[in-house]
């Protein structure tokens, strides 16, 4: 090891030792434990010991399963070739042959001669020691049934064997498997028939038919041999998938279509039909057949029993450590936490002024200032949305109390009776349906957020009545150049500026006229604003009252309606609802006029819900 390295080294040791660990984060500490006494050990006995332990045995098993299924193939491959073999012996019998020539008897004696004849050949060539597989012999020639077997049967129907498809092999020869047979034999023993034709040779036509009933004992011998245990599906199909035999004899004759996806008929590979198993299959090479062994994984692992056992042990004795240094390590934090708990119940019952004497550095300490941080937000929040409210009411009210207002009530009514006794009733009819729509939409106190063209609809209103008024003394123009179905705006932010432009105008001028306009402005390129611009021609405002104004919007008092009140609760109310950018601004020059300029933020329907107490949507202006 170099010195260079060996100096880092302490470095770093050095660095690492003034860290204490009660001041690591809870999350370090609980790490640090967790895969120090659990994840490591675990992670390290169980992945090796078990992993590997139950991989060896499969890649084994593996490679055994289709050697030994190779061996049993070729077992049950010859045992198939000498009984393919067997009716060949026919042919070296003159007198069976001879008999099968015959084509009709003068005399029953003479069949049975013939039949016994037929039963001896059998009972030596076929039923003998050394074929003790064959259950019984059934040869067919001329509508003669000659038969001999090892044990009592019944049903035997050649017609209805002729007429099954059967499983060919060994060229002209035909395996049928029982379901396709009404013969059974005494005790229910299971076998297959082997069905072949018997041929003259010198005529070259088919004189007889013999039929083997061959008891499946060898193959189940075979299987046996491969699975002592019984927890393997083991059998026989051909290159279809049509199985021959079964362990599960129900089975037997049904088609395995998942021979389609095997990716070898020589080996072993894994297969999940509902559970994990591991198939080996072999093919043989002369019959085409294969033979296939599955067993589910899990009973290849058995023997893991043991390993398992001693990892859960390790496992507890783990876990009763990890308990205690946990226990320890809770000690530590309990108490913090339950000053915590008992702060956020004070706060539940409404005492926002909790003070959390908590100054560690670990998650709980982090929590602490987090709730101590919410609380604060919390009370500001309250207070702001408390001022929001009142000042939303305010403006409620004042709109309500100027459209009720006697003298407003008074000069409305006496202009609409001044307009009956001229018999003007459209002027009459429109005053009054203005004047009711008005009452609607200050009495309207759901809608806090409404589209501008609500607003600019009301205000519009609002002169019209006035124009009755006044007549030739006040007119007034409104220009929109927005889409204001579109966009929303808070309300009664332009009542309070026009009734102060016409207050103060027509005080001091015989002829009024107010535009209002209506537009988006670009703060920057990637946002937008909405402006109004309400102009008037009246006498304008002094500078030293231009700046008295202008300091009440700074300060945002809660003052009376006769201080200005309508003009600094629109301003107090946007820049609570949107922020300092946002608000009133008013320029005056004395003699020439006021400018009155309102900023409010861009406001599309999808984003009402975040400046509406109920989340709303509402509707248009004509409702």
């Amino acid at each position: 090891m170099t010195l260079q390295r060996k100096i880092s080294i302490n470095m770093t040791f050095k660095r690492f030792s003034h860290l204490k660990f009660k001041n690591f984060h809870l999350s370090t500490k609980l790490l640090i434990t967790y895969i120090l006494l659990t994840v490591l050990p675990m992670a390290f006995l169980g992945s090796i010991a078990y992993v590997q332990y139950t991989e060896s045995i499969e890649e084994q098993i593996g490679e055994y399963i289709p050697r030994l299924l190779h061996q049993s193939n070729e077992n049950i491959e010859n045992n198939f070739k000498e009984l393919a073999s067997l009716p060949d012996l026919i042919y070296n019998s003159d007198n069976v042959m001879g008999i099968l020539r015959k084509e009709e008897y003068e005399s029953q004696a003479e069949l049975n001669r013939d039949s016994y004849i037929i039963r001896s050949f059998f009972s030596r060539t076929f039923l003998g020691n050394n074929s003790n597989e064959i259950l019984g012999v059934f040869l067919v020639s001329n509508h003669h049934i000659f038969e001999h077997s090892r044990t009592s049967y019944k049903g035997f129907d050649i017609e209805n064997i002729n007429e099954q498809d059967g499983i060919m092999f060994q060229g002209d020869m035909e395996i049928l498997l029982p379901y396709q047979s009404n013969l059974v034999f005494q005790d229910n023993t299971p076998y297959f028939l082997l069905k072949k034709d018997i041929i003259d040779v010198d005529n070259r036509r088919t004189i007889g038919t013999l039929v083997f009933a061959v008891e499946t004992a060898f193959i189940e011998r075979v299987f046996a041999n491969l699975d002592h245990e019984d927890k393997a599906d083991i059998w026989l199909m051909n290159s279809e998938g049509r199985i021959i035999y079964h362990t599960d004899i129900d089975r037997i004759g049904q088609t395995y279509n998942e021979i389609k996806g095997f990716p070898t008929l020589s080996g072993s590979f894994h297969t999940d039909y509902g559970d994990n198993t591991l198939t080996s299959v072999d093919e043989s090479a002369n019959m085409g057949w294969i033979l296939a062994h599955s067993i589910e994984t899990k009973f290849l692992t058995e023997r893991t029993d043991i390993v398992t056992n001693v990892i859960i042990v390790m496992f507890i004795i783990l876990v009763l450590v990890a308990t205690l240094i946990s226990i320890y390590l809770a000690l530590t934090v309990v108490r913090p936490i339950k000053t915590l708990g008992n702060l956020m119940k004070e706060v539940e019952k409404g005492n926002f002024q909790v003070q959390i004497p908590i100054n560690s550095h670990d998650e709980v300490g982090y929590l602490a200032q987090s709730f101590d941080s919410m609380i604060t937000q919390v009370r500001e929040l309250i207070q702001k949305n408390y001022e929001k409210e009142i000042r939303q009411k305010n403006a409620e009210l004042y709109a309500l109390q100027s459209q009720i207002n006697p003298h407003f009530m008074y000069n409305t009514l006496e202009t609409i009776g001044m307009a009956v006794e001229d018999g003007d009733s459209e002027v009459v009819v429109d005053m009054v349906t203005i004047l009711g729509r008005m009452l609607r939409f200050s009495l309207s106190n759901k809608e806090r957020i409404i589209p501008i063209t609500k607003e600019v609809a009301h205000i519009r209103d609002y002169l019209s009545l006035q124009t009755f008024r006044f007549e030739e003394r006040l007119s007034f123009q409104i220009n929109e150049t927005i889409d204001s179905e579109r966009y929303y705006t808070p309300k009664f932010i332009l009542q309070p500026i026009v009734e102060n432009a016409i207050k103060y105008g027509l005080e001091k001028r015989r002829e009024l006229t107010i535009e209002l306009s209506v537009k988006k402005e670009s703060i920057h390129p990637n946002k937008e604003q909405i402006i109004y611009v309400i102009r008037d021609n009246g006498p304008g405002i002094t500078h030293e009252e231009l700046n008295r104004i202008r300091k009440l919007l700074q300060s945002e008092p809660m003052i009376k309606r006769d201080s200005g009140f309508g003009i600094t609760n629109v301003h107090a109310r946007l820049v609570t609802m949107f922020g300092d950018p946002y608000g009133v601004s008013i320029n005056s020059t004395e003699g020439n006029g006021t400018e009155v300029i309102i900023r409010t933020k861009l406001v599309e329907q999808s984003e009402i819900a975040e400046y509406s107490d109920s989340g709303e949507v509402y509707g248009d202006a004509n409702h």
